[in-house]
């Protein structure tokens, strides 16, 4: 898909959506990219693309379900921030929410590894681009 902007064709915009998962001693849960992927090794919040015609909060839904085989409802999930990233010719759009409620125990299906961190522990660990952007927000709603 291409938008027109100022006379130029733009590509839109590939939309994304994670989740915060915060348990009850206020860590958050990390995936760590698989290889093969870009970003391999790097730790991201867990969810994916969101399909055509699929609404955000839908779309994270069935994200977490297939990543983490974990459940979670609508109305346990809110909104965050968001980040906005270049990567060359292409960009991308993260939305990112916040859970503290969920059904199961998260598990590494598509993710080589997760982790329990502390917001301030995410400074040092080698994080994705707009997964790093979002950190301070995260620590100041925390």
């Amino acid at each position: 898909m291409l938008n027109v902007e100022g006379g130029k064709a733009a590509q839109v915009p590939l939309l994304v959506v994670a989740i915060a998962m915060v348990d009850a001693d206020g860590r958050i849960l990390l995936a760590q990219r698989p290889a093969g992927k870009q970003h391999a090794g790097l730790w991201e919040f867990p969810g994916g693309k969101v399909d055509s015609g699929e609404a955000p909060e839908r779309a994270l839904i069935r994200e977490v379900e297939e990543e983490l085989g974990v459940s979670i409802s609508a109305a346990c999930i809110a909104p965050a921030t968001f980040a906005s990233v270049s990567f060359g010719e292409r960009s991308l759009l993260l939305l990112l929410y916040v859970c503290r409620k969920w059904q199961g125990v998260p598990r590494a299906i598509e993710a080589a590894a997760l982790r329990w961190v502390r917001p301030v522990d995410m400074h040092a660990l080698a994080m994705a681009p707009a997964d790093r952007s979002m950190i301070g927000l995260i620590e100041a709603l925390l």
